[in-house]
């Protein structure tokens, strides 16, 4: 995809956010953008058809034991994090606001082991709690419109986790004293406090930049009792 398709492709997905969110229902468009795109993945900035390259390279860096252990990804779009996870041993289970992103992701693993659901992050079911030993959140806080609704997707995040278990958590980074830029609005460090208010500990905050200059976190939580 060249640089003035990315950013076609951003600024479509931005104007159909302001929509639902002018709208009363910040979490509508996702669907929206999905059934728009028509089957083009170019369409949906996020979709990179490969895994997210901070993930790949956490576990590349971390010796996390997946036999036997359950995993869950979160805003899982068209799948890739999903069957990474799966193939470094996970058993795997994915969801996406978004019944077309689900639709899609069926279509392009038909073999599968991935257990892919529509849900919610901001009212997941409670047959999840306490069920996953390794959560991957990566750019669907940012993409919530404000700090009550992160707070409310960070203890349905906190709930499902498993004693010991981990919550990978990666989005685009600011400074507090940096101006908050238009969606997917980047995070602070305040704003990810959210997650030890839900009775998490931080074990690693990393600050990274890509090749395009764009600053990223990687933050690693555990339980506080853990």
């Amino acid at each position: 995809m060249s640089d003035d398709q990315r950013a076609l492709a951003r600024a479509r997905a931005r104007q159909f956010a302001l929509d639902a969110i002018a709208g009363g229902d910040p979490t509508s468009w996702f669907d929206a953008l999905y059934r728009s795109a028509s089957g083009d993945a170019g369409a949906i900035p996020w979709a990179r058809l490969g895994p997210n390259p901070m993930l790949v390279e956490w576990l590349g860096m971390h010796h996390i034991e997946a036999t036997g252990k359950r995993a869950l990804v979160v805003g899982c779009g068209l799948g890739d994090d999903a069957e990474a996870l799966a193939k470094y041993g996970f058993d795997v289970s994915a969801f996406d606001i978004s019944p077309e992103a689900i639709e899609w992701c069926h279509r392009r693993f038909p073999e599968s082991p991935v257990h892919y659901a529509v849900d919610n992050l901001l009212a997941l079911t409670d047959d999840w709690n306490g069920r996953f030993h390794f959560i991957m959140e990566a750019y669907t806080l940012q993409a919530l419109p404000d700090q009550t609704l992160r707070m409310q997707a960070a203890k349905n995040l906190a709930r499902c986790l498993a004693p010991n278990g981990v919550l990978l958590v990666i989005c685009f980074g600011r400074e507090p004293n940096e101006v908050q830029a238009s969606l997917p609005w980047p995070l602070s460090p305040d704003d990810l406090a959210i997650f030890p208010q839900c009775g998490l500990r931080e074990v690693s905050f990393e600050r990274l930049t890509d090749a395009e200059g764009v600053k990223r976190f990687r933050v690693h939580y555990e339980p506080a009792s853990s």
